[in-house]
C-alpha cells in the first residue's frame, strides 16, 4: 500500500470500498469532495479496485454524501459486497422514466399540433428538467470552476439546444445520457468482478476447537494457534499447518493448479482452497488479514491503481484534448455564421461537436483493460503487481532462468554410487553421518538416500566436524578422518586423481550430474552422483518461448559440465555457469544492454538482486513465500513454469486491446466530427457516437477475461 498512499502521512488511514464508479474523472471528483470534508486531512481513490483511502475522521454517511453526484455506495473494507439493485429498480432512475414518458407524450403532441406549439415545448422542457436536473447542477458547478468533463459538455449542449429551439433533441439526449451512464457502471462492475469473486473465495466463518469446545467463529475473531476443523467438501477459511488427517486439496484459487494436491501432517494449506476428501485438523498460522489470499487480493488491488505507461500517455493526451474540443466547438458555432452561415444551424453543429468530443471512452480505454487483465491473471495463479509490469511482459526480448528450483525441481537426489574400497552401504552410512551436520543442499540428497536404504547413520559417532568453504566437509568417524566434497577438494588433497576415477567423474558430469566424493587423505572410497531432476514443464516452456523469438538464458552457480547437460536437455539458447549472486546481477545488466527488455525468473530468495535488476522480475512459487511476493514484479503462485507463456500471451493481448481501444475511441469520434463538414452531425448521432465508443472499449476489454493458458 506504500505507493498508493505515498501522499498520506503516518496518521491512521481507513480503507473503504466504493460501488458505482463509472469513470476515472468521477473518481477524481469524489476524491476531491472527500478531501473537503471536515475532519479529513487527505484521501486517495483507487479507481481500478474501487477503493478510497481516507486519512482523518469521516462517517460512511458523509462519504456517501460526497459521492451523491454519482449515487456512490460506501462500505467498510471487510464488509460483504452489497448487491446493487438492477438498473430498472434503482430509485435515481424513476425520474428518467417520468422524463421518458413526458418525451413520448410531447412527441405525440408535436405530431398533432406542430413542433412550435407551446404544449410539446412545455413537455420537452419538463422532460429535460426532470431527467437532467442532477446533470445540470453538476455541469453548471463544473462550468463555474472551468472544469470540462462529460457533464459540463452535456449541460452546455442541452441548454444550447433548448435556446435554439431543439427541445425534442435536448430531451432525447438527456435520456440517452442516463442510459449510457448506467451501462458504463454495469460494464466497469463486470470488469472488477474478478477481484470481487476472489474476495468471496474464503468462508467468513470456520469451525474452531479451543480446549474441548468446538464452535463456529467469524474469521476476524480466529486467533493464531487455534485448531480449525475442515470437513470434506468445505473450503478453508484460514492459512495453517495440517496437524491431523490426510486429504487432497484443490488449490486452484491460490496457485491456478487444476490438479488437487495431497496434504498430510506438517503440510502448509491456504485459505480459499477446497478440501476434497478427508477430515483435516489445521493449526492456524496467520491472522485473516495476513493470509496468502488476503495478500493476493491486496497486491492485485494495489496493482490496479498503478498507472501503466499507455494510461499515463492517454491521461496526458486527454488533458489537452478536452479544451481543444471546446475550442473547436466554439469555432464551428461562431466562425461560419460570421461569413454568412445560419447562426442557429452552426450553433447546433457546435453543440453536437461538444457531445461527440467527450473523452470518456478515451480515458477509460486503458484502465478497464489493465483492471480486467490483472484480475484474470490472479484467478489463474499469476500475481502481476502493476500495469507497467503487465505491459513490460509483452515486450520482452530475453528471459533469464535460475537453474535450481526453477528449470529443475530443486530437490537433488543420488542417482549413482560407485565404490572403490569397502561395502557400498557402509560407505553411504559414513557419508550420511558426516553430512548430517552440513547445511549444503547436496547433503540432504545423501541423507535421503541413506534413509531410503534404511541405514542407521544416526548411530555413528561423528567428531571434529569441519566445513571446508565451497569444497566440502571433513569429520572423524570410528577414529578415522573422512572427507566428503567436490572432486576439486580431492585434487588438492591427493595432488592428482587416478585416471580411471577421473574418467568416471567426467562421464557422470557430462550427463548433467554433480559428483560428490567420499575418501580419506590418501584414497578415494566412493563416488556419489547427484542430479536435480528437470521439471516436466521446462522443455515445453523453453520451446514455446524460443518459438516466440525470445532468447532464453540459463544462469547457474553449478559447474559448466552439469549446466551444459541440463541446458541442452531443456533447450535454452545460452548457458552461463559457475555464477555467484553478484555474477548473475552482472549478466542481467549485460542482457539489458543488449536487449533492453529482459525478465529474470528465480525463486525470489538468493536471486533477489537479479530479479530487481531485470525489467521484469518473475518469482516461482509465490504461494506461502513472502519473499517472492515482495521481491518480484510478477509471482507465479504455483511452481508451474507454464504460467510464464500464459502471462506473456495475456500481456500481448492486453497491449493489442489497449491499442484497439484508443483507435476505436478516437476513430469513432473523428468519423462523427467529419459529419460536420456536410452539416450532417446531429445531437442524436453525437451521443450515440460517444456512448457507442465507451461501451465498445469496455466490452472489448472484457474479452481479456477469456484469455486462458
Amino acid at each position: 500500500m506504500a505507493e498508493q498512499q505515498s501522499r498520506l502521512s503516518e496518521e491512521e488511514i481507513k480503507t473503504y470500498r466504493v460501488q458505482g464508479f463509472s469513470c476515472t474523472n468521477c473518481a477524481g471528483i469524489f476524491e476531491n469532495n472527500v478531501k473537503q470534508l471536515p475532519g479529513v486531512t487527505d484521501a486517495k481513490v483507487n479507481f481500478g479496485a474501487s477503493k478510497i483511502y481516507v486519512q482523518g475522521n469521516a462517517t460512511i454517511e458523509e462519504l456517501e454524501k460526497a459521492g451523491a453526484f454519482e449515487n456512490l455506495k460506501i462500505r467498510n473494507e471487510n464488509e460483504q459486497r452489497v448487491e446493487r439493485e438492477p438498473f430498472w429498480k434503482q430509485k435515481e432512475n424513476f425520474k428518467v422514466y417520468i422524463s421518458a414518458i413526458l418525451l413520448v407524450i410531447s412527441w405525440f403532441l408535436g405530431e398533432r399540433y406542430g413542433e412550435e406549439h407551446i404544449l410539446p415545448t412545455l413537455g420537452y422542457g419538463a422532460s429535460i428538467l426532470i431527467g437532467g436536473y442532477s446533470l445540470f447542477m453538476k455541469g453548471l458547478k463544473n462550468l463555474s470552476r472551468l472544469q470540462f468533463d462529460m457533464k459540463t459538455l452535456m449541460t452546455i449542449a442541452i441548454i444550447g439546444a433548448a435556446i435554439i429551439g431543439e427541445w425534442g433533441e435536448g430531451a432525447t439526449v438527456v435520456i440517452l445520457f442516463a442510459i449510457s451512464e448506467a451501462l458504463e457502471r454495469y460494464s466497469m462492475d463486470k470488469a472488477r468482478q474478478s477481484i470481487e469473486s476472489l474476495m468471496d473465495i474464503a468462508p467468513k466463518e470456520a469451525l474452531i476447537r479451543r480446549g474441548n469446545e468446538e464452535m463456529m467463529i467469524h474469521v476476524q475473531d480466529i486467533r493464531v494457534g487455534d485448531i480449525m476443523i475442515v470437513k470434506p467438501g468445505q473450503k478453508l477459511a484460514m492459512d495453517g499447518i495440517v496437524v491431523k488427517g490426510t486429504s487432497t486439496i484443490n488449490q486452484a484459487a491460490i496457485t491456478g493448479e487444476s490438479v488437487p494436491v495431497t496434504k498430510t501432517a506438517d503440510d502448509e494449506v491456504f485459505a480459499g482452497t477446497l478440501n476434497e476428501e478427508g477430515l483435516l485438523e489445521v493449526k492456524v498460522t496467520k491472522r485473516v488479514e495476513d493470509t496468502t489470499l488476503s495478500k493476493i487480493i491486496h497486491l492485485v488491488e494495489e496493482a490496479q491503481a498503478e498507472r501503466a505507461p499507455s494510461q499515463a500517455f492517454v491521461d496526458k493526451f486527454a488533458k489537452y484534448y478536452t479544451p481543444a474540443i471546446v475550442m473547436l466547438a466554439l469555432i464551428i458555432a461562431v466562425l461560419p455564421p460570421l461569413f454568412g452561415g445560419d447562426w442557429s444551424e452552426w450553433i447546433y453543429q457546435g453543440l453536437a461537436v461538444l457531445v461527440v468530443g467527450c473523452p470518456c471512452a478515451l480515458v477509460v480505454s486503458t484502465p478497464v483493460a489493465v483492471v480486467t487483465a490483472i484480475g484474470n491473471a490472479a484467478k489463474n495463479g499469476v500475481l502481476i503487481k502493476g500495469g507497467i509490469h503487465l505491459e513490460e511482459a509483452g515486450s520482452l526480448k530475453a528471459i533469464a532462468f535460475d537453474k535450481t528450483g526453477t528449470l529443475t525441481k530443486g530437490a537433488p537426489a543420488v542417482t549413482d554410487t560407485v565404490t572403490y574400497g569397502g561395502d557400498g552401504n557402509e560407505l553411504l552410512t559414513i557419508a550420511a553421518a558426516i553430512e548430517k551436520g552440513s547445511q549444503h543442499p547436496l547433503a540432504s540428497s545423501i541423507i535421503r538416500k541413506a534413509q531410503e536404504n534404511k541405514l542407521d547413520f544416526k548411530g555413528l559417532w561423528v567428531d571434529e566436524f569441519h566445513s571446508i568453504t565451497g569444497k566440502g566437509v571433513k569429520a572423524k568417524v570410528n577414529h578415522r578422518i573422512y572427507y566428503v566434497g567436490s572432486p576439486a577438494l580431492f585434487e588438492e588433497l591427493h595432488q592428482k586423481i587416478e585416471s580411471a576415477i577421473k574418467e568416471k567423474i567426467t562421464s557422470m558430469q557430462a550427463e548433467g550430474k554433480t559428483v560428490m566424493v567420499l575418501g580419506t587423505e590418501k584414497e578415494i572410497l566412493s563416488l556419489m552422483a547427484v542430479e536435480d531432476e528437470i521439471r516436466d514443464s521446462s522443455k515445453e516452456v523453453i520451446g514455446r518461448l524460443n518459438s516466440l523469438g525470445i532468447e532464453t538464458v540459463m544462469l547457474t552457480g553449478d559447474n559448466a559440465r552439469t549446466a551444459a547437460a541440463i541446458g541442452k536437455r531443456v533447450g535454452v539458447s545460452e548457458i552461463k555457469a559457475d555464477l555467484l549472486p553478484d555474477d548473475k546481477l552482472n549478466r542481467i545488466k549485460e542482457l539489458r544492454e543488449k536487449h533492453r527488455k529482459v525478465a529474470m525468473v528465480g525463486d525470489g530468495v538468493n536471486d533477489a538482486p537479479a530479479l530487481a535488476a531485470a525489467s521484469v522480475g518473475v518469482a516461482m512459487g509465490g504461494a506461502g513465500t513472502d519473499t517472492a511476493l515482495e521481491t518480484a514484479d510478477i509471482a507465479l503462485m504455483s511452481d508451474d513454469l507454464r504460467k510464464l507463456p500464459y502471462t506473456i500471451k495475456l500481456s500481448h493481448k492486453t497491449l493489442t486491446i489497449i491499442k484497439q481501444n484508443i483507435t476505436f475511441s478516437l476513430g469513432i469520434k473523428l468519423a462523427a466530427l467529419l459529419l460536420v463538414v456536410p452539416g450532417w452531425l446531429t445531437l442524436w448521432i453525437a451521443i450515440f457516437a460517444d456512448m457507442g465508443a465507451t461501451l465498445l472499449v469496455t466490452l472489448n476489454s472484457l474479452r481479456l477475461l477469456k484469455v486462458k493458458e
